[in-house]
């Protein structure tokens, strides 16, 4: 069932979105008068085709439905009769090709915007209050000073309201090469200064890795406590062969007192390979069974398991939650600045990246984004646009960049003819294209890479 929600999740994702996006070519190139000649959503052989229009565009569906094009008309592809040669895309001003190929990745940040607007005015931001919580002794974050329940009220200067700010903002600052100044309210009113000091660049790079960021400078923010209680115990394993079964309260682990399920983690995971004794309770009576673990390597260290899964997380406190409200207007404005956030950062990420102050595991490529689909369409309706939201602009994004083979590439050719007052030469264009077929397969290679590393360790 996971496995068919994945591929659900992943094919509507992309097909809806290459459809945008390809429609915003389509659309702004008809206002322009360029001849279309075919709009295709997907792939391969036709399975539905209709001509239309004094055109006689042709509109396709067709088999494989992981992306789509538009094919415009074009005399360096073969002969176009005299009287379209004025709507020839060659033909065209430099400035309104420009306009068609911006419109593809205009229109993925456009419905970005507009389902995030509709999101916040339908069910407002709910904002989970940036409480540290945890603090390991001798980390990052305890040579800083910070200490459990201190509030998170800036980073690096910049007000912060929620811990999705607080990540943004620490990930930003870990990308640079200084210290990562917070400012915190401890109590009731007091605030401080401090900072968060690692000098190693190598270090700091690594703290950009995907989760890798609040344990690395040992932090996490607060959350209610998760009881030690087995959601699930996955069929075969060391907890299903002991007995244990989803909804079983762990109590002891060799004698010794487990409160939460972090604790029987910790318990579990320094005992691989070993049988210990487990005291538990079920429908309020208490038994007992032996437990032997299996192994896994994490970094170099074996680590004990007993292949059980969290139970559903406890509800959050009314304190720690405000659900921001907005109207229609703010809605449109507050997704706009969303937005150009988003996008600022994954421009500054990339770029970052690029000189080796990011991590390249943060390229995810298909399995990865396939995973995330399934796992927001499992979660229903709303994470699933918040997935659509963020996967459109990274498209719009992507898609500007200055690659040849990529919109903004081709921005740069008509840019370039329209400095120059001719085209590029044809071998000058044919080399600046395998250029950008050679860096996109490099992207694609390390983002692959990336996700079978996340997939077999």
């Amino acid at each position: 069932m996971d496995f068919i929600w994945t591929i659900a999740g992943f094919v509507v994702a992309v097909s809806l979105l290459v459809t945008i996006h390809e429609f915003g070519h389509y659309w702004v190139a008809r206002k322009l008068g360029f001849k279309v000649l075919r709009f295709s959503v997907g792939f391969g052989t036709p399975l539905w085709k209709r001509t239309a229009g004094a055109d006689r565009t042709e509109y396709v569906f067709a088999m494989w439905p992981l992306g789509g094009y538009v094919k415009l008309l074009d005399e360096r592809e073969g002969p176009v009769p005299p009287e379209d040669l004025a709507r020839s895309f060659t033909r065209k001003k430099p400035w309104e090709r420009i306009l068609v190929l911006l419109a593809g990745p205009a229109f993925n940040i456009f419905f970005a915007i507009i389902v995030l607007a509709a999101m916040l005015w339908v069910s407002g931001s709910p904002e989970v209050r940036p409480v540290v919580g945890r603090i390991v002794a001798d980390s990052v974050a305890a040579q800083a000073g910070l200490q459990s329940d201190d509030v998170i009220v800036a980073v690096e200067g910049k007000a912060v309201s929620n811990q999705t700010d607080v990540l943004f903002g620490l990930i930003e600052g870990m990308s640079e090469s200084g210290p990562v100044d917070l400012r915190v309210r401890r109590g009731d009113a007091e605030l401080r200064d401090l900072q968060l000091r690692i000098d190693d660049p190598e270090v700091r790079r690594a703290l950009t890795e995907p989760a890798a960021l609040l344990p690395g400078i040992g932090m996490r923010f607060w959350s209610p406590p998760i009881p030690a209680v087995i959601g699930k115990a996955d069929a075969g394993g060391p907890a299903d062969a002991a007995g244990l079964r989803a909804g079983d309260r762990i109590v002891a682990v060799d004698g010794v007192e487990i409160t939460n399920f972090p604790m029987l983690v910790e318990a579990i995971s320094v005992r691989p390979n070993r049988a210990f004794s487990v005291t538990y309770e079920r429908a309020g009576v208490q038994g007992s069974t032996v437990v032997t673990t299996t192994a896994d390597l994490v970094e170099g260290r074996e680590v004990g398991r007993i292949r059980i899964q969290t139970p559903p997380p406890p509800p959050w406190p009314a304190s720690m939650i405000e659900v921001v409200r907005f109207g229609p207007l703010e809605a449109v404005a507050e997704a706009s600045v969303r937005a150009w956030d988003m996008t600022v950062l994954q421009a500054k990420m990339f770029w970052r990246m690029i000189f080796g102050q990011v991590s390249l595991k943060n390229l995810s490529g298909p399995i990865s984004i396939a995973e995330y689909a399934g796992d927001s369409a499992r979660s229903g309706l709303a994470e699933f646009l918040g997935f659509l939201v963020v996967i459109s602009l990274s498209l719009g994004f992507l898609n500007l960049l200055p690659i040849p083979i990529l919109d903004g590439g081709q921005i740069v050719y008509q840019l370039a003819e329209w400095v120059r007052g001719s085209p590029l030469s044809d071998r000058l264009q044919a080399i600046g294209q395998q250029v950008g077929v050679a860096l996109l397969v490099m992207l694609m290679g390390i983002a692959l890479f990336n996700d079978f590393a996340r997939q077999f360790g």
